[in-house]
């Protein structure tokens, strides 16, 4: 979807205002250190007031190394240099804060090099555990700035959910600054969890594809599913759009983990991570991950398949790689490419379910992690019942309609842009 012809001066007066809680104020000043563009992240707006909603407190921030301003200087060492703000911890997630760390992994508790502050680690951590680091760091709020890629199982999403929980054990301040999501805010997509096969990649019962942002979420968070709310203030984005893609927000991408290369990655990912509960390579090791799919012993006959199911905005192109790691690592496999040509029309959710179907159909070798790591991600039992029982995509997409709109009526009265 291409961005609409708006003059800059139309697109600048487009601008919101900064969401704190339900309060609204004024638009803010020039900051020196972002470069003009349409649109503004929940940082900018905070650092554009002064960091007024931080005055006072002493502030610990979760974030990675997407929490970048605009001319890609991380927020931390922005916010550490300047004295307007008392910032006195840094909470690494999963990959850490500078992102040393693979799928899986995190960087522990250390000082960083370049500020001297100490970084916590909150990867697997929740709860009073996770509460405990908080009231450690010796601070008053607990500031939130990572970006998101749209889908329930993306982790950064329930570290968000699990520090809001341990900053109301805690008796701490919430402050979520937004970002994009990079696949669009038009609408939540897939199955919805059953809180029976709650896990790391998924705490919650929402959407596979959520269609929200961070904000967003954390206002869901805190009133569907926390049952302590904590204290939580959002400073909202302004120029943002729900149709709109991430190429479309002027800002640098800045990959959110090892296996995130592109926001092309992003826009498959909501469908084509469901391989991760297969027999089949998800792509990882690649230079193409969660857009190649294969395993030994598959061939044309998978793109034969997949391509007959005319899915909207999506073809496959047979496609034979090596994973330099992870599955059939420094083997040649079979597979497809998913190449997206209509991003409007796209449906990543129905797209990893027809895969799913036709790799089945197509190759005998097929198999379901032993593990059934596949309900996990899809929320329950239902998705891989169906398909092992022969049912196709759309019995498969219709088995969630009813909790899938259930779920978008909730989520509707928590969106802050249209």
């Amino acid at each position: 979807m291409s961005p609409s012809n708006l003059s800059r001066r139309g697109l600048l007066a487009a601008g919101g205002a900064l969401g704190l809680g339900a309060t609204a104020v004024g638009a803010p000043a020039a900051v020196a250190h972002d470069r003009p563009h349409r649109i503004r992240t929940g940082f900018a707006r905070l650092a554009a007031d002064g960091y007024a909603p931080l005055a006072g407190e002493r502030v610990g921030v979760v974030t990675n190394p997407t929490g970048v301003t605009s001319d890609v200087r991380h927020i931390v060492d922005v916010m550490h240099a300047d004295d307007r703000v008392d910032l006195v911890a840094v909470f690494g997630p999963e990959h850490g804060f500078r992102g040393t760390a693979q799928a899986g992994g995190s960087e522990g508790r250390y000082d960083d090099p370049a500020t001297g502050l100490p970084v916590y680690d909150t990867y697997l951590k929740s709860g009073q555990p996770l509460a405990d680091v908080f009231t450690a760091s010796g601070v008053d709020t607990v500031v939130f700035d990572i970006q998101d890629v749209g889908a329930r199982f993306y982790t950064y999403i329930w570290t968000l959910y699990d520090c809001m929980v341990a900053a109301s054990l805690a008796g701490k301040r919430f402050v979520v600054l937004d970002r994009p999501n990079p696949v669009t805010g038009r609408a939540a997509l897939g199955p919805v969890l059953d809180r029976a096969f709650a896990t790391f990649v998924g705490r919650e019962p929402i959407a596979q594809a959520h269609g929200m942002t961070v904000a967003e979420l954390a206002r869901l968070f805190n009133g569907e599913f926390l049952t302590r709310p904590v204290e939580l203030e959002t400073v909202r984005m302004s120029g943002w759009r729900r149709a709109e893609f991430f190429d479309a927000t002027g800002l640098p991408w800045v990959p959110p983990s090892p296996n995130m290369p592109t926001p092309d990655t992003a826009l498959v990912y909501p469908g084509t991570c469901l391989f991760e509960g297969t027999n089949l390579s998800e792509g990882r090791g690649t230079t193409r991950p969660f857009e190649l799919l294969g395993a030994e012993g598959v061939d044309r006959r998978w793109a034969e398949a997949a391509n007959a199911l005319e899915l909207p905005g999506v073809r496959f192109r047979e496609a034979y790689f090596a994973p330099t790691f992870s599955k059939f690592q420094g083997r040649t496999v079979g597979g497809v490419q998913v190449q997206v040509h209509d991003r409007a029309a796209f449906d990543p959710v129905r797209t990893g379910i027809g895969l799913l179907i036709s790799a089945k159909r197509s190759w005998s070798g097929f198999a379901w992690r032993p593990d059934n790591w596949i309900d996990k991600l899809t929320g329950s039992t239902r998705v891989r019942t169906l398909i092992d029982a022969g049912a196709d995509a759309d019995e498969v997409v219709g088995a969630w309609a009813t909790d899938l709109a259930a779920f978008r009526a909730v989520r509707e009265e928590y969106l802050l842009y249209r």
